[in-house]
């Protein structure tokens, strides 16, 4: 899928991805492992919505920057 020279936004792009990946893992572990006895689950999922929606979207640019970010060699 990424054959080709990765230029300059293409690893931009990987970083990106990478940050947003270990942001919303930490996110989810926290949810599901450390989760404070005060809140119920389901308010603490409907305050880390915005989250969640927010890393999907840096996840989709960060793959949009890969994609875009590969010179084909032409043939």
């Amino acid at each position: 899928m990424f054959e080709g020279e990765k230029t300059f936004v293409f690893w931009i792009g990987l970083i990106i991805l990478a940050l947003v990946s270990v942001y919303l893992f930490g996110i989810s572990w926290w949810m599901l492992v450390v989760w404070d006895e005060y809140m119920d689950r389901l308010t603490m999922l409907k305050y880390q919505v915005p989250t969640f929606v927010g890393g999907v979207v840096f996840i989709l640019v960060g793959l949009y920057m890969m994609k875009s970010g590969v010179k084909r060699k032409v043939e």
